[in-house]
Protein backbone atom coordinates (compact mmCIF):
# COMPACT_ATOMS: atom_id res chain seq x y z
CA UNK A 1 0.00 0.00 0.00
CA UNK A 2 2.81 2.43 0.86
CA UNK A 3 4.55 1.52 -2.41
CA UNK A 4 1.45 2.48 -4.38
CA UNK A 5 1.00 5.80 -2.58
CA UNK A 6 4.64 6.66 -3.37
CA UNK A 7 4.01 5.76 -6.99
CA UNK A 8 0.93 7.99 -7.08
CA UNK A 9 2.88 10.82 -5.46
CA UNK A 10 5.58 10.59 -8.14
CA UNK A 11 2.91 10.62 -10.83
CA UNK A 12 1.29 13.71 -9.30
CA UNK A 13 4.55 15.70 -9.35
CA UNK A 14 5.28 14.70 -12.92
CA UNK A 15 7.91 12.00 -12.49
CA UNK A 16 7.45 8.82 -14.45
CA UNK A 17 6.86 5.74 -12.39
CA UNK A 18 10.10 3.83 -11.90
CA UNK A 19 12.30 6.66 -13.21
CA UNK A 20 14.78 8.92 -11.50
CA UNK A 21 15.36 12.54 -12.45
CA UNK A 22 18.27 11.47 -14.62
CA UNK A 23 16.05 9.42 -16.88
CA UNK A 24 17.39 6.00 -15.92
CA UNK A 25 14.84 3.29 -15.43
CA UNK A 26 14.80 1.74 -11.97
CA UNK A 27 12.92 -1.52 -11.54
CA UNK A 28 9.96 -1.54 -9.15
CA UNK A 29 11.06 -4.85 -7.71
CA UNK A 30 14.71 -5.11 -6.64
CA UNK A 31 16.76 -7.87 -8.22
CA UNK A 32 17.45 -10.24 -5.35
CA UNK A 33 20.60 -11.59 -7.00
CA UNK A 34 22.09 -8.10 -7.34
CA UNK A 35 24.32 -6.79 -4.57
CA UNK A 36 24.36 -3.16 -3.45
CA UNK A 37 27.55 -2.37 -5.38
CA UNK A 38 26.08 -3.87 -8.56
CA UNK A 39 22.86 -1.91 -8.09
CA UNK A 40 24.76 1.38 -7.61
CA UNK A 41 26.92 0.69 -10.64
CA UNK A 42 23.91 -0.11 -12.77
CA UNK A 43 21.32 2.46 -11.74
CA UNK A 44 22.92 5.55 -10.21
CA UNK A 45 24.71 8.25 -12.20
CA UNK A 46 28.31 8.48 -11.05
CA UNK A 47 28.27 4.87 -9.87
CA UNK A 48 31.39 2.73 -9.94
CA UNK A 49 30.91 1.86 -13.61
CA UNK A 50 30.66 5.43 -14.86
CA UNK A 51 33.49 7.32 -16.62
CA UNK A 52 33.77 9.79 -13.72
CA UNK A 53 34.36 7.00 -11.25
CA UNK A 54 37.01 5.43 -13.47
CA UNK A 55 38.97 8.70 -13.60
CA UNK A 56 38.85 8.84 -9.80
CA UNK A 57 40.49 5.41 -9.79
CA UNK A 58 43.30 6.60 -12.08
CA UNK A 59 45.47 6.72 -8.99
CA UNK A 60 48.37 8.68 -7.66
CA UNK A 61 49.69 9.85 -11.04
CA UNK A 62 46.50 11.76 -11.70
CA UNK A 63 46.55 13.05 -8.13
CA UNK A 64 50.11 14.40 -8.52
CA UNK A 65 49.23 16.16 -11.77
CA UNK A 66 46.04 17.55 -10.25
CA UNK A 67 47.84 19.07 -7.26
CA UNK A 68 50.42 20.68 -9.52
CA UNK A 69 47.66 22.15 -11.70
CA UNK A 70 45.82 23.36 -8.58
CA UNK A 71 48.91 25.37 -7.58
CA UNK A 72 49.18 26.65 -11.15
CA UNK A 73 45.62 28.00 -10.93
CA UNK A 74 45.77 29.19 -7.30
CA UNK A 75 46.69 32.82 -7.98
CA UNK A 76 44.31 33.17 -10.96
CA UNK A 77 47.25 34.25 -13.11
CA UNK A 78 48.60 31.38 -15.21
CA UNK A 79 52.05 32.34 -16.48
CA UNK A 80 53.71 30.40 -19.32
CA UNK A 81 56.67 29.66 -17.04
CA UNK A 82 54.32 28.04 -14.52
CA UNK A 83 52.74 25.89 -17.25
CA UNK A 84 56.17 24.72 -18.38
CA UNK A 85 57.09 23.96 -14.77
CA UNK A 86 53.96 21.84 -14.31
CA UNK A 87 54.86 19.78 -17.37
CA UNK A 88 58.49 19.44 -16.27
CA UNK A 89 57.49 18.47 -12.72
CA UNK A 90 54.98 15.85 -13.85
CA UNK A 91 57.54 14.35 -16.22
CA UNK A 92 60.30 14.34 -13.58
CA UNK A 93 58.19 13.02 -10.69
CA UNK A 94 56.41 10.30 -12.66
CA UNK A 95 59.00 9.48 -15.32
CA UNK A 96 56.65 10.12 -18.23
CA UNK A 97 57.38 11.14 -21.80
CA UNK A 98 56.10 14.41 -23.28
CA UNK A 99 52.92 12.93 -24.84
CA UNK A 100 51.97 11.01 -21.69
CA UNK A 101 52.69 14.07 -19.56
CA UNK A 102 50.50 16.29 -21.68
CA UNK A 103 47.65 13.75 -21.66
CA UNK A 104 47.88 13.31 -17.89
CA UNK A 105 47.85 17.07 -17.24
CA UNK A 106 44.85 17.48 -19.56
CA UNK A 107 43.02 14.71 -17.68
CA UNK A 108 43.97 16.33 -14.36
CA UNK A 109 42.51 19.66 -15.51
CA UNK A 110 39.23 17.96 -16.45
CA UNK A 111 39.18 16.14 -13.12
CA UNK A 112 39.88 19.33 -11.14
CA UNK A 113 36.98 21.10 -12.82
CA UNK A 114 34.68 18.47 -11.28
CA UNK A 115 36.42 18.16 -7.91
CA UNK A 116 35.33 19.79 -4.69
CA UNK A 117 38.31 19.28 -2.40
CA UNK A 118 41.98 18.35 -2.19
CA UNK A 119 41.45 15.28 -0.03
CA UNK A 120 40.48 13.09 -2.99
CA UNK A 121 43.96 13.72 -4.41
CA UNK A 122 46.03 13.70 -1.22
CA UNK A 123 44.43 10.50 0.06
CA UNK A 124 45.64 8.63 -3.03
CA UNK A 125 49.14 10.06 -2.58
CA UNK A 126 49.14 9.12 1.13
CA UNK A 127 48.35 5.52 0.21
CA UNK A 128 51.02 5.25 -2.49
CA UNK A 129 53.93 7.57 -1.57
CA UNK A 130 56.62 7.41 1.08
CA UNK A 131 57.44 10.50 3.14
CA UNK A 132 60.48 11.24 0.95
CA UNK A 133 58.31 11.09 -2.20
CA UNK A 134 55.79 13.42 -0.58
CA UNK A 135 58.58 15.91 0.17
CA UNK A 136 59.70 15.71 -3.48
CA UNK A 137 56.10 16.48 -4.49
CA UNK A 138 56.03 19.40 -2.06
CA UNK A 139 59.20 20.77 -3.66
CA UNK A 140 57.60 20.41 -7.10
CA UNK A 141 54.58 22.37 -5.87
CA UNK A 142 56.91 25.14 -4.67
CA UNK A 143 58.70 25.13 -8.06
CA UNK A 144 55.39 25.71 -9.83
CA UNK A 145 54.45 28.51 -7.42
CA UNK A 146 57.89 30.13 -7.82
CA UNK A 147 58.15 29.71 -11.60
CA UNK A 148 56.96 33.27 -12.20
CA UNK A 149 59.41 34.51 -9.51
CA UNK A 150 56.53 35.48 -7.21
CA UNK A 151 54.90 33.16 -4.69
CA UNK A 152 51.38 34.47 -4.25
CA UNK A 153 49.70 34.13 -0.84
CA UNK A 154 47.03 31.86 -2.36
CA UNK A 155 49.71 29.55 -3.75
CA UNK A 156 51.46 29.40 -0.38
CA UNK A 157 48.20 28.73 1.42
CA UNK A 158 47.31 25.92 -0.99
CA UNK A 159 50.72 24.29 -0.60
CA UNK A 160 50.39 24.53 3.19
CA UNK A 161 46.99 22.80 3.04
CA UNK A 162 48.45 20.07 0.81
CA UNK A 163 51.37 19.58 3.22
CA UNK A 164 48.91 19.18 6.09
CA UNK A 165 46.79 16.69 4.14
CA UNK A 166 49.94 14.74 3.26
CA UNK A 167 50.76 14.57 6.99
CA UNK A 168 54.06 16.39 6.52
CA UNK A 169 55.44 18.41 9.43
CA UNK A 170 55.67 22.19 9.18
CA UNK A 171 59.46 21.89 9.17
CA UNK A 172 59.27 19.92 5.88
CA UNK A 173 56.99 22.60 4.44
CA UNK A 174 59.46 25.37 5.34
CA UNK A 175 62.57 23.39 4.34
CA UNK A 176 61.07 22.58 0.91
CA UNK A 177 60.15 26.22 0.40
CA UNK A 178 63.65 27.40 1.27
CA UNK A 179 65.30 24.78 -0.94
CA UNK A 180 63.23 25.87 -3.93
CA UNK A 181 62.79 29.61 -3.49
CA UNK A 182 66.06 30.31 -1.70
CA UNK A 183 66.55 32.04 1.61
CA UNK A 184 65.55 35.46 0.29
CA UNK A 185 61.93 36.51 0.11
CA UNK A 186 61.17 37.96 -3.33
CA UNK A 187 57.55 38.91 -2.62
Amino acid sequence: MIMNSGRRARERIGLAVGRWQHGQSVPDEPDTDMGLKDWITRYLPGGAGSPGARSAEAGPNLAVAALLVEVLRADYDVAPAECQQVMASVAALLGLGPEDTQALVAEAERHIDQSHDLYQFTSQINRAFSEAEKVRLLEALWRVADADLTVHKYEEHLIRRVADLLHLPHSSFIAAKLRVTGATNRN
